[in-house]
């Protein structure tokens, strides 16, 4: 494992990343980015209107441009957008700055924490749950080939993740 100032947190939506993040930032002290939020933020519109305007492909550029700048920032803890390891260049970025943590969650847990949410362009389909368990299937080599730490947040409370993953970013500190 390496050291880092910055803990980046890779995983499909609703694993728990934007909530673990905080809470990790929160403790260590550093600031908090999501990188889905910092697009919203500049763009001044939601991700499902970038997705409806601009396609997947559109929202891709953006989230890799953000990437690449929320990457130089040092001391920071940053939640990717699920499909953030699509792109190689996201991967060298995030594997190259940080310490890559893969917040992993079964999809059943998933489904059942996404159903609700109209915010989720990629679940808006006949079969949420199919879509998922593809989503999965082929992001999840994409997560681990990058991931320093791998977590299951759906057998685990928040504050127990979160307990973990600063036990093992400070060993590896010292």
């Amino acid at each position: 494992m390496k050291q880092s100032e910055n803990i980046y947190l890779v995983g499909l939506m609703g694993a728990g990343k934007t909530t673990i993040g905080r809470q990790l930032a929160r403790t260590l002290k550093i600031p908090f980015y999501d990188s889905d939020k910092a697009i919203e933020e500049r763009t001044g519109v939601d991700i499902p209107t970038i997705f409806e305007f601009e396609g997947e492909e559109g929202f891709r550029n953006r989230e890799q441009k953000m990437i690449q700048q929320l990457t130089e920032i040092k001391g920071i803890v940053m939640a990717t957008g699920g499909g953030a390891v699509l792109r190689e260049e996201n991967r060298k970025l995030l594997s190259e700055n940080g310490f890559v943590i893969y917040l992993h969650c079964d999809v059943d847990k998933l489904l059942e924490r996404t159903r609700r949410d109209s915010q989720r362009p990629l679940l808006n389909t006949q079969d949420p749950k199919e879509r998922l368990e593809s989503l999965f299937d082929q992001r999840k080599p994409l997560y681990t080939s990058i991931a320093d730490f791998t977590i299951d947040t759906g057998i685990l409370q928040s504050k127990d993740v979160v307990t973990q993953i600063l036990d093992v970013y400070e060993s590896i500190q010292n």
